[in-house]
């Protein structure tokens, strides 16, 4: 097997990821250098930075998680909860994918493929993430469309759909392929609007369901 696709398949870094830190001297095999193209098995001892990259012959799975408000999607939380203090050890090891601030809540994917990692999250396979959102006053008609159309933003256009929940303005549908930092809340600000509640209920293929907020499902 090419050293990339080891590295992509036993942890979360891309192959083009694994390719620079290769050429930049961080991999070594067999305390050895490694090379572009260079082949590796199961048998060969591969660090990153020194810390070792294990093989993994598990199966690949998937949690999907209904993260409560107050946690956050880290595993340090520099004292505050994770997302790792809800599950059991033995999923400690996962990797998060599709990062929610500590105000929102709702589904987390995390996996134990960082193929897996890399096949959801990377911007250029556009993977479809829908909320549930509440706000602090109701939109109006010409509001819906410039947020359709697209919101400028410091760190470049914000581009989310947004249908109404109900008539009351206030609980509305935000579909988006994006995922910046607050990037839903930033794009409601910028508007005058506050958001209340932020609660996504699908990624990609992946839907929450009858999910409690803290429970967990392994697919």
């Amino acid at each position: 097997m090419r050293l990339n696709k080891y590295i992509s398949e036993n942890t979360s870094y891309s192959r083009r990821k694994a390719d620079h830190l290769i050429s930049i001297g961080s991999v070594t095999i067999n305390n050895k250098p490694a090379t572009l193209g260079q082949e590796v098995n199961d048998q060969d001892q591969v660090f990153i930075d020194d810390k070792i990259v294990r093989p993994i012959h598990s199966k690949t799975a998937i949690l999907i998680l209904n993260k409560p408000v107050g946690y956050v999607c880290s595993r340090n939380g520099q004292g505050s909860k994770t997302v790792y203090d809800i599950l059991p050890l033995e999923f400690r090891n996962y990797n998060y994918i599709g990062r929610l601030d500590k105000d929102s809540s709702g589904l987390i994917l995390l996996t134990n493929s960082g193929q897996l990692v890399n096949e959801l999250s990377h911007p250029s396979n556009q993977k479809l993430k829908t909320y549930n959102v509440m706000l602090d006053k109701p939109l109006n008609q010409n509001v819906i469309n410039t947020l359709n159309r697209g919101v400028k933003l410091a760190d470049g256009t914000s581009k989310i759909q947004v249908t109404p929940l109900y008539s009351n303005g206030k609980n509305i549908e935000v579909t988006m392929i994006e995922g910046r930092n607050r990037q839903i809340r930033r794009t409601f600000e910028s508007l005058g609007f506050k958001v209340v509640k932020l609660h996504r209920i699908k990624f990609a293929d992946y839907i929450l369901g009858n999910l409690k907020p803290g429970a967990y499902i392994l697919k």
